[in-house]
Parts: structure tokens; C-alpha cells; sequence
């Protein structure tokens, strides 16, 4: 059985959310970061989330709402970020429950255009997003593209 649930109300706990989550997009340095992100995020109706999806209540993916994804377009909010299925159980269509999921609540939270930037080409489009420009990645300061999904 598949749950979607925010970080915060993990029954396992939010400090195993945070390693998850951590344990996939950080590194040795930035721990801490993570923890306080997550800490201080909402449950519903305010930017930012975090959400774990479960399977027989093991986190197998996770993504978040966030305000910037490390990007130069500051002028832009709020971001779906943090996508990533446990690459046993690909294939599957978990991410697109994991954007949906995301897509919803950034709706009930007043929004009606969601943003996102990746190096993936040809994967989010399938799910109605469109590329509109380029922003400059903080870590590279290369560009990097950004897509729109208008919700509705």
C-alpha cells in the first residue's frame, strides 16, 4: 500500500524523514542545513513542505515545495524540488504521484503556477510541464533550465 505524507508527520519520526531525505540529495557538509529546512517547513498551506512517500510504511521517495531551489530566479516561487524514487521501485510512475501530491498542495496553498529546474530533458514534460527559460545554478554557475506547470 502506497501513503503520501508530509516529513513532519512521519510516524517514524521526522529526524528519520530528515536522514532520508538528507541521505539522497546531501552530502558531508550539509547536514545541518537539511535538519533546519525540514525543522521549521509547514504541514499544509504554507511553502516550504517536504514529503515522503511510503510503501508498507518504508520511505521509498521524497520531494518538497520550497521557496528557491539554488537558482538566480529568486523572482520566481514557489519550487517543486527534492524528486527522487528509491531506484528499486522505478518504473513504476512513483514520481508522477510525488509531483501530483506536490502539484496539490502548492494549490491549496494559494498557488496557481509552480516551478521547478533540472538537468533532466524530456522527463517532467511528460507531466505537462513546459521549459521557459534558463536560470544560473549557485553551485556551477552554469545555466540550468526551469520549467512552469500552470495549476489549475
Amino acid at each position: 500500500m502506497l501513503k503520501l505524507v508530509n516529513a513532519k508527520e512521519y510516524e517514524e519520526g521526522i529526524d528519520k524523514a530528515i536522514e532520508y531525505i538528507h541521505g539522497v540529495w546531501g552530502n558531508d557538509d550539509n547536514f545541518m542545513f537539511y535538519k533546519d529546512a525540514i525543522y521549521h517547513s509547514h504541514i499544509e498551506g504554507k511553502i516550504p513542505q517536504f514529503f515522503l512517500l511510503l510503501k508498507e510504511e518504508k520511505i521509498i521517495g521524497c520531494s518538497a515545495l520550497i521557496i528557491n531551489d539554488f537558482i538566480s530566479r529568486h523572482d520566481l516561487y514557489p519550487w517543486f524540488a527534492c524528486l527522487f524514487v528509491n531506484k528499486e521501485e522505478r518504473g513504476n510512475e512513483y514520481g508522477k504521484l510525488l509531483i501530483k501530491y506536490a502539484e496539490q498542495q502548492a494549490a491549496k496553498a494559494g498557488f496557481d503556477k509552480l516551478y521547478l529546474t533540472t538537468d533532466l530533458d524530456g522527463y517532467y514534460e511528460k507531466y505537462e510541464w513546459n521549459r521557459i527559460e534558463d536560470g544560473i545554478d549557485l553551485f556551477t554557475g552554469k545555466p540550468t533550465r526551469i520549467y512552469l506547470k500552470e495549476l489549475s
